[in-house]
Order: structure tokens, then C-alpha cells, then sequence
């Protein structure tokens, strides 16, 4: 039984090259436990990451992060704070060793795959090899959880951005429609292309594997509510967004119900949830909450004035929407005639 504390996330061992454990204080535990169920959390120093590990903690769950190298574990502590002394481990595994990635997902119960690269420098800091990057990690994640001893499971932090982006898109979008990667080249929609590619990898290597995958497609991250967000994470995601609006595509949610959606999603699995699940709570269908948004991000008529080629007309009307929640809606509903026991 191998049992880790400390007081101060130290690092305990050097497991090889790319691969360090750490440990809090406040738990002690088997990390190969099989009746306490240890869930494994990637990008735990990632905006959406931070907020889905906090939702874990509150559930019950033993959280073990997965983070790429020792100087994300400040940027973790910034985020995290007092919660970082509930964690089962915090683990330094790159997303390009298989191996490291093996061993940080023995024991655990599931892989909670939230994010490959994290771009802090906004839209000119992600680029067409960054999605490349995405996709590999993607494969790598997924080939790990097949091959580690208790996890056989993944949830998969996609995007709406692999649903929307096309030639002729349908009516309504639905979990069946898939953004086309030339498209996105085209465009130079680059977020959009990795969360695509990536999800594509994920869907095929699981098959190859046998992993049990559920995906979950959410929209504009917001903290707290609208129209707040997260400038970092937001600007990648709004390259095109003047489009968005006028095709009544743009769709936002509250980060928090992200995570949740994610928890949520994961028990279903027990009750035969599968496949894609897109997540949002509000759809942006007027030019006066496209100005707000635009006010609350500093960034003005990015999305209302903006001219660029993807560009249609657009008054004060209200616009249509296109997209589709129905699925997760049925899950939600479904999961709240359950009896709560995480919590």
C-alpha cells in the first residue's frame, strides 16, 4: 500500500524523467484503493480545470491533477488556494509520455481530460501547431486510460466550437454535427480545428482502446454570469464570434454548470450515458447583449461591428437559435429523480 502526506505539496518521489508525485496533508489514502474512488483531473491548472476540481471536492471525490511540469503547480495554488489541501495528489506527467501518463491514472476511476495546451496569450497565441498538439495529447489520454489498471473510462472536455463550424451548417445543431476541419483552416479558427481534431482522435482511439468515453461540447466559459468571463480563455474561442451572433450559434454558460454538467455527465455513465453532449445555458440573440459581452471582455465591436469575411448583417431584432440541448437536458432531468450521493 503506498500511502503519501505532507503538509505543503512537496514532492515525494521522482517517479522517471517527466513524471513527479505531490500530496496534501489531509488525506491518507491507498493510491491503489479500489473502494475509494479516485478521479484524475488533466489541465488542473487550466481556468475551467480549477473550477471542476473545486466540484469534485465538494462532491467527495478523491482528486488526483495531472499538470505538465512543476511551475504549473504555482499557477495551480493561485487558483486553487485553500482547496489544494483536500487533493488526493497533484502528479507532473506530460502529455507527450505515455508512460507517465500511465502511471498518474493507475488506480484512478476516471480520467476527467480537460485540457492539452492552455493559451495565455489569447487568439495570437494559438495557432494551427498548438492544435496539433491537442490532437496528440488526445490520443496519448485515451491510450492511457486503456492501458492503466483500474480506469477505463474518460470524460472529454470538448467544445461547441467542434459542432459549429462548417459550410451550410443545418437548421439546429445537434450532438450529430461536427465542425469541418478545412473549414477551420480556411479561416484560420484555429481553437476550433484543435478541439475538433482532438475530439475525433479521442472518439477513435476509445473504440481502439475500448475506454468508455462520453464528450461534453460546452460554449463561451462565464464567470461568474453573464457577461463576465475569463479574458484569457475567452479571447480563442471568439475568433469568428461576429458570425456566432448573426447565426444565432453564439452560446454562452455559466463555468460552474460546466463542471457540474461534467459530474453529472460521468454518474450517468452508470445509467448508459454515451456519446456527445453539448453544454450551454444562454444564447446571445441581440446586439445589445453582444454589446454588453463586448464591454464586459474590454474588447468593443469585436463581435457587433466586426467586418470580417465570415460577417452577415445584423440589426436589433432578436435572432434565431440554432442549437440544440436537449440531450443533456434529458440527462439532468433524469439524474435529479436520483437520489444525490456525492454530496
Amino acid at each position: 500500500m503506498d500511502v503519501a502526506i505532507s503538509l505543503e505539496l512537496e514532492p515525494l518521489k521522482q517517479r522517471n524523467d517527466h513524471e513527479m508525485f505531490f500530496s496534501s496533508g489531509n488525506l491518507i489514502c491507498s493510491l491503489n484503493a479500489r473502494d475509494r474512488k479516485i478521479v484524475c483531473v488533466t489541465g488542473g491548472n487550466s481556468y475551467f480545470g480549477s473550477h471542476l476540481i473545486k466540484k469534485l471536492l465538494a462532491y467527495g471525490y478523491l482528486v488526483r491533477v495531472i499538470i505538465q511540469n512543476q511551475a504549473n503547480l504555482e499557477d495551480m495554488k493561485e487558483l486553487m488556494r485553500e482547496d489544494m489541501k483536500q487533493l488526493e495528489s497533484v502528479v507532473v506527467a506530460r502529455m507527450d509520455d505515455l508512460d507517465s501518463l500511465c502511471n498518474a491514472f493507475r488506480g484512478g476511476h476516471v480520467v476527467f481530460h480537460t485540457s492539452s495546451f492552455i493559451d495565455p496569450r489569447g487568439i495570437s497565441g494559438y495557432t494551427e501547431r498548438m492544435a496539433f498538439i491537442e490532437a496528440e495529447a488526445a490520443k496519448n489520454v485515451i491510450e492511457a486510460c486503456g492501458r492503466a489498471a483500474y480506469v477505463k473510462r474518460c470524460v472529454f472536455t470538448s467544445s461547441l466550437l467542434a459542432c459549429i463550424w462548417k459550410n451550410d451548417p443545418p437548421n439546429l445543431i445537434d450532438e450529430s454535427t461536427w465542425s469541418d476541419e478545412t473549414f477551420c483552416r480556411e479561416h484560420k479558427l484555429w481553437l476550433a480545428l484543435a478541439k475538433t481534431r482532438a475530439e475525433k482522435v479521442a472518439w477513435w482511439k476509445a473504440r481502439e482502446m475500448k475506454v468508455k468515453l462520453v464528450t461534453l461540447c460546452p460554449g463561451f466559459l462565464m464567470a461568474p454570469s453573464f457577461p463576465n468571463a475569463h479574458l484569457e480563455t475567452s479571447l480563442p474561442y471568439l475568433k469568428g464570434g461576429d458570425f456566432m451572433l448573426r447565426q444565432g450559434i453564439l452560446a454562452t454558460e455559466d463555468v460552474s454548470k460546466v463542471a457540474e454538467a461534467h459530474i453529472y455527465v460521468y454518474e450517468d455513465m452508470d445509467y448508459g450515458g454515451s456519446g456527445r453532449y453539448i453544454c450551454f445555458g444562454k444564447i446571445v440573440r441581440t446586439l445589445e447583449e453582444a454589446i454588453q459581452l463586448e464591454n464586459g471582455l474590454n474588447i468593443p465591436c469585436y463581435l457587433s461591428g466586426d467586418q470580417s469575411p465570415l460577417a452577415v448583417a445584423v440589426d436589433n431584432n432578436e435572432i434565431p437559435p440554432r442549437i440544440t440541448k436537449s440531450k443533456l437536458s434529458r440527462l439532468l432531468f433524469h439524474a435529479s429523480q436520483r437520489l444525490p450521493c456525492k454530496q
